[in-house]
């Protein structure tokens, strides 16, 4: 089924990285089968996770394989890091199959060739990391000639090839997944620590395969930064398509972290993707127990699903479609340039509505859900770091009195009546701005929905356009609840790119009644799709069927994923796997438990030296398993402390924090 990349897809794709920026169209790959599940082409977004039991303890890997996929796992993930663990998969699988479970296996391969060619033979896919497979990783900085670095090329040929025979031979498939923690030093040499470096890296061996006429691939680019992870991915889909290529593409994003962050972090990378069609299998990094890992991905997919008219309506044919900004560069991050208005746009951090027009005013407690508490024995706000920039009071007068950085926002016609307008600012519609005979003199807001602005008379509309470039008092709300929303809004700020109209943008999204954690994934798939390209000078988002209170932490969720507005530490944590080496999850409690007031420092969690210190590449501080009960800590990427007991391993981490200066008393804070 589409074995081969569609002519008419190479065109489309010329000098883009989707079919579509303006209409959902899915990205029609390569069909790949793995055991009796195919993915790619036209088959469903399929399910994944990994293991986190000891691959030696035969039982407990089965029954939580068992877990897994019965929390909706389509492929289950198995670490393999020397010969005795490949062997051992074969009486893991024989269980699974004496139980009734068919679920297509996958051997995680790092460092050894050997494990990978006795894996290939047993399950039913092998994942290689180009970055440890073959490849050198010693943080050594090399110049290599041309001549010199082909060489190389052809040394991971020669030992790369025999892998590749047995998949053919067997009907093995292979992920050739690349991670952003863990590029050669020939490959940093040469792209550094880039996207493109990703790129080239498993584009060396998917290469390689191709050559030897082996297609049953399937390609990952992760990072723990949703920013890279998203510019790796779009390149490849553009680089592999002008060699002919359309291989299906795995999605996550690595070292997630847990809880609230976690899923937001994932939501922000995997769900900017798919938004425009792009991902085939994706796997949800989270440092908790795997199955809760499935359910997750699923509510990631299933939004997808639902557009399946749109994919089968665009698959033969292309839709007309938008141009990129000439300023707008897709691979690389740069924020849009705005005119600053009072403290939005410019160079200003984004700003946070919250919408408490349906709460009970009477009360300045109502605020602490928006990061105000109040103390009613001093009379006093105390501010937390997840402090909104606005209310959204539409029609609402509150009877107690605002904290003087809490600016209030309200309905135009309301606006006008108040008799002290101090720290309060109109929303317009676009209408009532038009024909408006008052207007704030500093800070003035014009809601739009763009369903309405289509539908506008072309008078209007003109009006409309002429009054965001004349009136630099102005910020835009555009809104939309629409289920492609997200490319609506980015067609709108790319015209008013265009027109060189530099008015700063405040994203608005309204969802209907739906679960806390399905509005937190979609809102971030939504907003943070923008932010990760450096659209948006705020964001706005709204549900009735949830707490101002997770709706305003969810907004500085997405704004710390897309790292535009950090407001807490940040927690770069594996998910943990049968090469961890101590409690991940406990581990990582701890460490959040006593550094958690840091705001703006990231720090590394990894259970083993595979993933650290690679894979926690920008984290400013980590924690590392070397060994039973041994923790190696690092500064960025150099070792500080070998060998520290796992018992005196995090108040080390402490004292490593305070020696560089960047240690705050959590008192001192307030």
């Amino acid at each position: 089924m589409n074995s081969a990349v569609d002519i008419n897809q190479i065109k489309a794709l010329k000098g883009k990285y989707c079919n579509s920026l303006t209409t959902y169209s899915r990205f029609i790959t390569r069909e790949v089968t793995i055991g009796d599940i195919a993915m790619g082409a036209h088959h469903p977004i399929r399910i994944q996770s990994m293991t986190t039991t000891d691959t030696m303890d035969t039982l407990a890997t089965v029954e939580q394989t068992i877990r897994m996929v019965d929390a909706g796992c389509e492929y289950v993930r198995i670490t393999a890091p020397s010969m005795k663990e490949a062997q051992n998969l074969a009486e893991i699988k024989k269980e699974l199959r004496h139980r009734g479970y068919n679920v297509p296996l996958i051997a995680d391969i790092h460092f050894t060739p050997n494990a990978a060619e006795l894996a290939a033979r047993i399950v039913e896919k092998v994942r290689v990391n180009p970055g440890n497979y073959i490849d050198k990783k010693k943080f050594q900085q090399i110049d290599y000639t041309d001549l010199e670095y082909e060489q190389e090329v052809e040394r991971i040929r020669k030992r790369f090839s025999p892998l590749v025979s047995i998949c053919k031979e067997y009907g093995t498939a292979m992920r050739i997944g690349t991670n952003h923690g863990s590029l050669s030093d020939r490959i940093m040499s040469r792209y550094g620590d880039t996207p493109i470096g990703m790129v080239e890296s498993a584009m060396e061996f998917i290469r390689i395969c191709s050559d030897l006429d082996y297609h049953n691939l399937v390609i990952s680019m992760k990072a723990s930064n949703p920013k890279v992870m998203v510019q790796a991915y779009r390149m490849l889909v553009e680089k592999m398509v002008a060699e002919g290529m359309n291989y299906p593409l795995h999605l996550g994003v690595t070292e997630a972290g847990d809880g609230e962050d976690g899923r937001i972090k994932s939501a922000v990378g995997i769900g900017t993707l798919l938004e425009d069609g792009l991902g085939d299998t994706i796997r949800v990094s989270l440092t908790e127990e795997p199955e809760y890992e499935a359910p997750v991905a699923k509510a990631l997919a299933d939004r997808y699903a639902k557009r399946t008219h749109l994919i089968d309506q665009s698959a033969s044919e292309f839709i007309p479609d938008v141009q990129f900004p000439s300023n707008f560069d897709p691979y690389s991050y740069q924020r849009r340039k705005t005119h600053e208005v009072q403290n939005i746009g410019g160079h200003n951090v984004p700003r946070v509505i919250v919408d408490l027009s349906q709460q009970n005013l009477k009360d300045p407690f109502v605020l602490s859900s928006i990061g105000y508490n109040y103390s009613a024995v001093l009379d006093k706000y105390n501010l937390t770091e997840q402090t909104a920039d606005f209310a959204y009071l539409g029609d609402s007068l509150p009877s107690f009195s605002f904290p003087g950085n809490l600016k209030q926002l309200y309905n135009y016609s309301t606006w006008k009546s108040l008799k002290d307008q101090q720290n309060a600012h109109p929303v317009f519609s676009v209408e009532e701005y038009i024909n408006a005979e008052e207007r704030d003199t500093q800070l003035n807001f014009i809601k739009a929905a763009i369903s309405v602005l289509f539908e506008s008379t072309e008078q209007i509309y003109n009006a409309f356009i002429k009054a965001l470039s004349a009136d630099k008092t102005l910020v835009l709300i555009l809104e939309t609840n629409s289920i492609h929303g997200m490319a609506e809004q980015r067609q709108f700020i790319f015209d008013l790119m265009i027109q060189q109209l530099d008015i700063p943008v405040i994203i608005k999204r309204i969802y209907a009644d739906v679960s806390e954690e399905d509005f937190q994934l979609e809102a971030s798939t939504d907003v943070g799709a923008l932010l990760t390209d450096g659209l948006g000078d705020g964001l706005w988002i709204q549900c009735d069927s949830v707490s101002s209170k997770v709706i305003n932490s969810t907004a500085f969720g997405i704004l710390q994923a897309t790292r535009t507005r950090i407001s807490k530490t940040e927690y770069i944590s594996c998910p943990s796997c049968g090469r961890t080496l101590f409690d991940l999850q406990e581990t990582t409690q701890l460490i959040r438990s006593r550094t958690d007031h840091l705001k703006g420092i990231k720090i590394g969690i990894m259970g083993c030296i595979v993933n650290g210190p690679g894979e926690m590449a920008d984290a400013d501080y980590g924690y590392v398993g070397t060994g039973p009960g041994v923790i190696t800590l690092y500064k960025e990427k150099e070792v500080v402390k070998r060998n520290v007991a796992a018992e005196h391993a995090v108040d080390e981490l402490i004292n490593l924090i305070k020696e560089n200066g960047d240690w705050v008393d959590p008192v001192a804070r307030n």
